[in-house]
């Protein structure tokens, strides 16, 4: 069954991709120009880093307007999870393996970091969806109440880092982990709630729209580049922390 996609979440899907995609390639260029080493091989390695999510962005968009990951019944294999997952274990081979990515993403200030999720809120496109009868409510409350709260704290969260205020490193801490938290909760209820194998919930209005495009852009780019920031944060954190411990040992 072909979901039937409202004029108003293409256009709120146009509108938000082009932001969401110059906030990573600001965070990129922002660690460049902060990371040690020559220019050429600081902005050699933004330059890959920011061809690689225009690359990352066009391959999900063409597999997801291409109906690459549309469930097609009750014993479909949600392959929507296949978008969600490579990405994120290529960025994590990179970081490992590349000592130059390792060292752009450390050098990314960690206030902009945090503030960069405040695209977040657009996740409040989950709530007016059920409201409007498109999506069920055990998927949309979820995810877009805690999409929403997320990209709300972030803001805040980022305010007193760059305060330096003694509460910014424990609130950073639980927002992160209340980011990711909020975002396996989503994908979990994403497919609990969609045709497939996991299928237990919302049988009588299916969540039809979350593996259509331009919805399934959600789980195949914003998920996967969200759970990368909130992953640098806690790596930033626990080299600050680190830092911090060695000092006051010395």
């Amino acid at each position: 069954m072909t979901p039937q996609v409202p004029v108003y979440l293409m256009t709120f899907e146009m509108a938000l991709r082009p932001f969401v995609v110059a906030i990573g390639l600001g965070l990129i260029w922002m660690g460049a120009a902060r990371m040690e080493g020559s220019a050429r091989s600081r902005y050699g390695t933004a330059g890959a880093l920011s061809v690689a999510l225009i690359v990352w962005l066009a391959g999900a968009q063409f597999l997801g307007s291409s109906n690459a990951y549309r469930a097609t019944g009750e014993d479909a294999v949600p392959t929507v999870l296949l978008g969600l997952l490579i990405p994120l274990m290529v960025a994590a081979a990179g970081m490992w393996s590349s000592q130059r990515i390792a060292s752009l993403v450390l050098a990314i200030p960690l206030p902009w970091l945090v503030a960069a999720q405040a695209y977040r809120v657009g996740g409040g496109i989950f709530l007016v969806l059920w409201a409007d009868g498109r999506l069920p409510w055990q998927f949309a409350l979820p995810a877009g109440i805690g999409d929403v709260t997320t990209g709300c704290f972030a803001v805040i969260v980022a305010t007193l880092l760059a305060q330096t205020s003694h509460r910014a490193v424990s609130a950073a801490y639980s927002w992160s982990l209340f980011g990711i938290a909020d975002l396996v909760v989503a994908v979990a209820m994403g497919g609990m709630t969609s045709p497939g194998r996991v299928h237990v919930l919302a049988h009588d209005a299916p969540n039809l729209l979350i593996s259509s495009y331009p919805l399934v852009m959600v789980p195949t780019f914003a998920v996967p580049l969200a759970l990368m920031l909130h992953g640098i944060v806690l790596w930033q954190l626990r080299q600050k922390i680190g830092s911090t411990s060695r000092l006051a040992t010395a």
